[in-house]
């Protein structure tokens, strides 16, 4: 199924991800749903759903497998305990057969019919990145609780202020990705900053990364309060927010930085014209030197003096830092630009898959 060169007639194949930990209550819903659907574009594409229980101590792993033993397009993979959402999709990319690789929600918070909006939007255009965004125009949210919407609201917008591309959803899961592109990607991520790495490295290497508009549902959610799910929502928005850092981490040293340094100037200007003001009107009997000047401004406003000098201090070393982070970044990326080509050239993948 790798191989796309055997016939230019063949039709393209899907490999529908669907990652899974304490799902008794909806996986086999879910699987019946998708399964439903992906019958319907199967004039469209071949295809297979790769689930994967990452330990899950309830009934799940069971459930995926009695699916998978009626079904010869379902495989159940199973990890002997919970390694987190990073570890799923990592064992998820290296057996996916097809040419796309689809990732779903095991909740089915965004329905089954992205699988044939993701599936043409990057077959048509040939991204390697295609992202289902609810943020951008035509998508949409329906019953997600308020704070925990808006929490991802700002997530991403922070996010997307790091990112280069100005991509609205960084912290979704739900992608359509080429699978020859995406196993080059050498990922580390344990957890949900497995979606922003993914991203981060894509663009590193250049990759065409498209966002289609979707619409995230929790109405099934609600309906099941009781279930122990994968997707940890809230530590998972905060985590992404901090890996705005990887995109761009001289960001959260310059800003800062630099407005320290304005309080700085502010406060060391302040001292400047007491100290001049000081040595142009020395009082009768006083000392005319500069150095007197200066010890008579300290002694009217000392704070200016130690406020800028600290300030200073400060704004100094965070620009440094700034500026040191911002050259391990591009040695990081032009290492791994490198490392991505010369393993691409030992295993006779070709450039373009990496630019195109």
């Amino acid at each position: 199924m790798d191989d796309r060169s055997t016939s230019s007639s063949r039709l393209p194949s899907l490999t529908i991800v669907l990652p899974a930990y304490n799902e008794e209550a909806l996986i086999g819903s879910t699987l019946d749903k998708v399964t439903d659907y992906l019958g319907t574009i199967e004039d469209q594409y071949t295809w297979e759903i790769l689930a994967i229980n990452d330990g899950s101590r309830d009934s799940t792993g069971k459930i995926l497998d009695d699916y998978a033993a009626a079904n010869a397009s379902i495989r159940a993979l199973h990890h002997h305990r919970n390694f987190n959402l990073g570890q799923a999709l990592r064992t998820a990319f290296a057996e996916a057969r097809g040419d796309y690789t689809i990732v779903l929600d095991s909740d089915l918070s965004y329905g089954p019919e992205h699988i044939g909006q993701l599936a043409d939007a990057i077959s048509e255009t040939k991204a390697q990145v295609v992202i289902a965004s609810p943020y951008i125009k035509g998508g949409r949210v329906t019953a997600v609780p308020w704070f925990r919407e808006k929490l991802s609201r700002w997530a991403n917008k922070l996010l997307s202020m790091s990112a280069k591309g100005k991509i609205s959803t960084l912290t979704g899961m739900v992608r359509a990705y080429d699978t020859t592109f995406l196993r080059k990607l050498n990922l580390k991520a344990w957890d949900f900053e497995i979606n922003t790495e993914i991203i981060y490295k894509a663009q590193v290497l250049r990759a065409l990364i498209l966002e289609i508009p979707a619409h995230l549902d929790w109405s099934d959610q609600l309906d099941v309060p009781e279930r122990g799910s994968s997707i940890r929502v809230m530590r998972g928005i905060v985590g992404q927010s901090f890996s705005s850092f990887l995109f761009r981490p001289f960001f959260y040293f310059i800003v800062p930085g630099m407005l320290v340094m304005l309080a700085a100037i502010y406060s060391l200007g302040w001292s400047a014209y007491h100290t001049i003001n000081e040595a142009l009107n020395v009082p009768p009997g006083a000392e005319a030197s500069f150095s007197a000047a200066v010890g008579r401004a300290y002694d009217f406003s000392p704070h200016s003096f130690i406020v800028g000098g600290v300030a200073l201090l400060v704004a100094i070393q965070l620009i440094s830092l700034g500026i040191i982070s911002a050259q391990q970044k591009r040695y990081f990326e032009e290492t791994f630009h490198l490392g991505t080509s010369l393993l691409a050239s030992t295993r006779g993948v070709s450039g373009d898959q990496f630019t195109r």
